[in-house]
Order: C-alpha cells, then sequence, then structure tokens
C-alpha cells in the first residue's frame, strides 16, 4: 500500500483489495472511535488494541511507512527512466483488479451498470483535471490530507493524485524534505479526520448496499486506467520540489501516435510483458489468499 501511494494515480485501497485486507482494515478504523471512548479513556489499554485490531493496524502502518522509506527513491528512478514499462505494469495491475473486485458481486443484476458507469465516468473525470495552485495554508494542509486520505483508501482513486490536482504534493513533499513537524502534524490531522469518517461511511454503505458499492468501486478503478495509461503526450509542466520539470497535464495516445509524436520507442512488446506480469501478480496474490483460508 505504501509503495501504491507514492504514485500519482495508483490507490493503496487497490492494493488492500487485491491482498484481501479490505474489509478488515475498514473494520479495524471504524472501530476506533468507539474503542476510544468504551475502553481507552478508562484505562482499559489491552481491550481497546483489542477492540481495534491494535496489531493488525500497527503491522499494516509499519509496511506502508516501511514502503514509502524504502521505495519511495527507487519507484521515483523507474518512474524517470522507464515510464512506459513501469505504467504498463500498473495498467495491468489495475486491469487484474477490475477483474477481482468485480468477482465479489453477489447478485449480478442490470441495475448494477448505473453505479459501475457514474464511477467511471466520475474516476475518469478526475484524472483529466489539471492541477490547481493553492495557498499552502494550516487550513488548506489540513483539507487535503481528509480528501487524499478519503481518496487513497477508495479503490482507484489515488490520494496523491489528488494533492496533484489541489497544488498541494509538491507542497507536502517539501514539509515532509525539511521535516516541518507542525505542518505534518496538521495534514495528518486532517487524514486521521478524514480516514475515520470515510472508513465507517464505507462499512456502512457495504452493509447496506453490498453489490452497487462494488460495483461503484470497479468503475472508479476502470476510470483510473485513463491515468496509468503507459504512452502519454504532455500537454503542460510544472516544476517539482527538485526544481525539475515535470509533466503537469497528459492526455493518452496511441502507441504509434507517441512514436510518430516523440520519435521514441514504444517499446510495445516490453510493456505487453510489464502488463502481463501486473495481472500476473494480482493472480498469484488471489491464489495465495484462497490458500491461506483452504479455499481451493
Amino acid at each position: 500500500m505504501g509503495a501504491a501511494d507514492i504514485v500519482p494515480g495508483i490507490s493503496g485501497g487497490t492494493i488492500a483489495f487485491i491482498t484481501g485486507i479490505y474489509f478488515r482494515l475498514l473494520n479495524a478504523i471504524g472501530a476506533i472511535p468507539r474503542a476510544v471512548f468504551r475502553y481507552l479513556i478508562r484505562g482499559q489499554v489491552k481491550a481497546f488494541w483489542q477492540a481495534c485490531d491494535g496489531t493488525f493496524l500497527l503491522s499494516l502502518l509499519m509496511g506502508i511507512v516501511g514502503s514509502i522509506a524504502t521505495l519511495a527513491s527507487a519507484i521515483s528512478f523507474i518512474l524517470t527512466e522507464y515510464p512506459i514499462l513501469i505504467w504498463s505494469f500498473f495498467f495491468g495491475l489495475i486491469v487484474a483488479s477490475v477483474w477481482h473486485v468485480g468477482r465479489q458481486v453477489r447478485h449480478y443484476m442490470p441495475v448494477l451498470i448505473l453505479p459501475f458507469l457514474a464511477g467511471t465516468v466520475f474516476a475518469w473525470w478526475v484524472t483529466t483535471l489539471p492541477a490547481s495552485q493553492l495557498a499552502p495554508s494550516s487550513l488548506i494542509f489540513f483539507g487535503a490530507g481528509a480528501l487524499a486520505i478519503c481518496a487513497m483508501i477508495l479503490p482507484g482513486i489515488s490520494g496523491s493524485f489528488i494533492l496533484v490536482i489541489l497544488g498541494m504534493y509538491v507542497p507536502v513533499l517539501d514539509a515532509i524534505r525539511a521535516l516541518d513537524f507542525g505542518t505534518l502534524l496538521i495534514f495528518v490531522g486532517g487524514c486521521l479526520v478524514g480516514l475515520l469518517s470515510v472508513a465507517r461511511l464505507i462499512t456502512w454503505a457495504f452493509r447496506r448496499f453490498h453489490d452497487a458499492v462494488l460495483a461503484l468501486l470497479t468503475g472508479f478503478m476502470v476510470g483510473a486506467l485513463n491515468k496509468v495509461w503507459p504512452w502519454k503526450e504532455t500537454l503542460s509542466w510544472r516544476t517539482n520540489s527538485a526544481g525539475a520539470q515535470v509533466p503537469l497535464t497528459e492526455a493518452s495516445i496511441s502507441p504509434l501516435d507517441y512514436a510518430e509524436m516523440t520519435g521514441q520507442d514504444p517499446q510495445l512488446v516490453l510493456a505487453v510483458i510489464c502488463a502481463s506480469l501486473g495481472l500476473l501478480l494480482v493472480l498469484l496474490v488471489e491464489w495465495a489468499g484462497r490458500s491461506d483460508s483452504g479455499d481451493l
């Protein structure tokens, strides 16, 4: 999840879903507010820890933080040096995730096409939004954290991409690089508020509208494919935190158009191989999860 959340366009929620921990994560997060008032303020730390599945959340948090710390530089390097291949891998991963999430629907009915299309159109629209430029005040950092974490927990919507759209991706990275703990605490506070709110809302929605929510989330992932399409035409540029020019607004084009417009090799064969590896990875993760549960 941490590695996915680094990349604008990839959702940590998607990784949580295909690894089979999504609903456990929602339940654990949703249990925190009640556990705080029922146990923690009374000093019953052990009961609080058990009620909110503390060991699971701590393990997940350590994995996310460790992944960000160890893989951020590597992923940034690969995105810069081998963009077509890494985006092809992500494309295959999300395509397989669409199939995986779609299979969780209990009863396929024609009416489910409505939330599916709504999710697809919304996610596609989000991937085409130009970045804005907000003045990075404390309130903006708090709101950006709340919005980003809400997107991050939803399969198909990237929290880091939401920060790019808000114009807060660079300010947040700058705060991390400068170890601006005051600003980071405000941002994390927004993340906590958004996380606790959206987790309970999603859990409630799943309990009452299970198949419709899955159709919506599947649509989110289909729409997000526009962001991870490997061949792009750059329409505008921005300056990143290192002072380098990087793409800001891009449009998806065909491999043939990419070759004609850029004069570069579209690496079509290697791209197909990388996409296949991403698809295979999801299938292996699903198989491993079924093996652990004994459902072969």
